[in-house]
């Protein structure tokens, strides 16, 4: 199976693949290039938003005109039409790190991590819950690195996630965080895991960083499928499109030099790919309200 291209973005660091269902569009973020796009694929029209600072990770609110932004300190509320940001809170004040990897849980709850802000990260970030109420919880997750895949099986009981140096993908059982496991320890000799998306038949897909890949997994952990993606750096996954047949793809360009530039020229793109797999809706974060 293999990826084409979409959108040729450049994007330095794209990251954050996300389809909204209720407008039919797909959004991701450029994070060093401190931009949000979005893209409807009924006309190929593009827009991008200019962020106040490195938007990491986001999610869609149950008001399909807001956003919930993972910037790199704070978490805060965006208005797609106004363009206001309201601050919700900080993150990890006190540590040279940054808000990385995010996604809503099936309750509606966004789930995400931190990531230590240097070339060569150290295990100080963490991972982290907020809740309806607009709380914030750690959880007994460990320290890490550089968080990624941050997932969750159909019916919400197992979370997957990741601490990307280490090359394995883990799971826990989320109600408890119990039962913290290994459940797929990266075979190929390149890539590391980044981001994820879990389809309505458990299967994980996973953006593997320098692998030029997409790869599923199996409830059990077991590769089942592959996406060649023809680009160095896949960064994230989701499922979109029509009956959410379509995978959707990010990448990005930092970090390579102008000879790897030159045989990888849609580095930073957005691509596509249709597996025969079907997506689940992504749960929007159900702590936002106008009036509240």
């Amino acid at each position: 199976m293999k990826a084409h291209l979409l959108v040729d973005s450049k994007c330095a660091l794209g990251e954050g693949a996300t389809w909204c269902a209720d407008t039919g569009r797909f959004y991701w973020t450029d994070i060093e290039g401190r931009r949000l796009w979005r893209y409807d694929p009924r006309d190929a029209s593009r827009v991008s938003f200019d962020m106040p600072e490195r938007l990491a990770c986001f999610a869609l609110c149950a008001d399909a005109d807001v956003l919930l932004l993972g910037l790199a300190s704070r978490l805060a509320f965006f208005d797609l039409e106004t363009g206001a940001i309201e601050t919700i809170m900080p993150v990890e004040a006190d540590l040279p790190t940054r808000i990385n990897d995010g996604k809503c849980d099936r309750q509606g709850r966004f789930v995400f991590g931190t990531k230590h802000d240097v070339a060569k990260a150290e295990k100080i970030g963490g991972f982290y819950r907020l809740n309806l109420d607009l709380s914030l919880e750690r959880l007994p997750l460990g320290d890490c690195a550089i968080s990624n895949s941050i997932a969750f099986s159909p019916d919400g009981s197992r979370m997957y996630y990741c601490d990307s140096p280490e090359r394995l993908i883990r799971a826990c059982d989320y109600d408890s965080f119990a039962n913290q496991r290994v459940f797929v320890e990266l075979s190929d000799a390149s890539g590391e895991p980044d981001g994820s998306a879990v389809d309505r038949d458990g299967g994980l897909w996973n953006a593997q960083w320098g692998g030029n890949r997409v790869v599923r997994y199996d409830a059990d952990g077991r590769e089942t499928a592959r996406i060649d993606v023809p680009t160095a750096q896949p960064s994230c996954v989701a499922f979109g499109g029509a009956q959410l047949g379509t995978v959707y793809i990010t990448s990005a360009r930092v970090g390579l030099d102008a000879d790897a530039l030159q045989d990888d020229p849609h580095a930073g793109a957005v691509f596509i790919a249709t597996p025969s797999a079907r997506g689940i809706a992504e749960p929007v974060f159900r702590g936002y309200s106008r009036t509240r």
